[in-house]
């Protein structure tokens, strides 16, 4: 009986969530600029615990956090070292992983969908994020809902994924248990903060480009062409999805999914591709989504009873880094990162 914890280190805050045998125990939420002493008093009061699936960014392949090298806890964050120490994206990410790495705790650090072999190397070619750590984790979420309520193994579900978070919207498809194709953060549609695809020439006229530019120019910061821009990105995105990757179903989630200037419109829309649902909660759940699908991978991989989602998933063939598929623009950019096989 597998005692297991998931976290989300979201822009609003690092939510955690304790399962026993798949079973939700207890939960919280702390503030994003939590001190990481916080975070280890939680977790010693929900010990023992078998396995932690901690805040994993922009994700690396299964790697415990006792195993993490120096270039592992970078290559989550992904922060230039012009900008290190600052607070950016996610207040106290770095900190929060650091603790965990020096904690002695059983955490795994989970992939994103950039290290995932389903995800074809072609589609990863100029490409950081196919999906973080955490938008992998409500997709398996998803996908055990789609399968319970289907009555059918993993392996048969598919369908995409459309999050609408605090500041980057994502797409995730998946097709037959696994992730195919992704349209996420800075490189998905346009956000409630983030402006979404770059557009080459202006990122090379504002460049130098700072973290926090890629959290601004969205939605919530635009004026009267922002609603009209939002709903056609995500439209453009979806059309190009569903034509190369099919679908038929969508699941919606997101803390901006359920806003009510938005919630009618964005069913309106994404009705146009498919049944739209609105992502469910594990039973007794009141954390984000991402904790609760984190928690169920971290389940599985203890060998419990969602098992079944890290083997449809294939967690467990995680390779590469997040900037593997930049060395066609600058060889050599990754060499100063240790590359790692897939884990057994």
């Amino acid at each position: 009986m597998p005692r297991v914890v998931g976290t989300d280190p979201g822009t609003g805050s690092l939510d955690l969530i304790l399962l026993a045998d798949g079973a939700v125990l207890d939960q919280g939420t702390l503030p994003p600029d939590a001190e990481p002493a916080s975070l280890l008093e939680w977790l010693d009061r929900w010990r023992p615990i078998d396995l932690i699936a901690g805040p994993s960014g922009y994700g690396l392949p299964l790697v415990r956090a006792d195993e993490a090298t120096a270039s592992d806890l970078e290559l989550m964050a992904l922060v230039r070292e012009d900008e290190r120490g600052r607070s950016l994206g996610v207040g106290g990410f770095s900190g929060w992983v650091a603790a965990l790495a020096g904690s002695g705790l059983p955490v795994v650090f989970l992939p994103g969908g950039i290290h995932l072999p389903t995800i074809p190397p072609h589609r990863k070619l100029h490409r950081v994020d196919l999906g973080t750590a955490d938008k992998v984790a409500v997709a398996a979420l998803a996908l055990r809902q789609d399968a319970d309520a289907r009555g059918r193994p993993p392996g048969e579900s598919t369908f995409a994924l459309v999050e609408i978070g605090s500041a980057f919207s994502s797409i995730l498809v998946v097709d037959r248990g696994a992730i195919v194709h992704a349209a996420a953060g800075s490189n998905g549609p346009m956000g409630l903060r983030s402006p979404g695809v770059w557009d080459g020439e202006a990122a090379y006229l504002l460049g130098p480009l700072s973290k926090r530019d890629l959290f601004r120019g969205g939605l919530d910061d635009l004026g009267p062409a922002a609603r009209p821009a939002f709903f056609e990105s995500l439209r453009a995105h979806l059309a190009g999805l569903l034509e190369v990757s099919p679908f038929d179903r969508i699941y919606l989630s997101g803390s901006g999914s359920n806003r009510p200037d938005l919630e009618g419109a964005l069913i309106e829309t994404l009705s146009r591709f498919g049944v739209v649902s609105s992502l469910g909660r594990l039973p007794g759940a009141v954390v984000k989504h991402a904790a609760q699908g984190s928690a169920l991978l971290a389940d599985g991989l203890a060998g419990g009873r969602h098992e079944d989602l890290v083997a449809s998933l294939r967690l467990r063939e995680a390779s590469g880094s997040a900037i593997d598929g930049l060395e066609s623009m600058r060889p050599g950019f990754s060499n100063r990162f240790a590359r790692r096989p897939p884990t057994a």
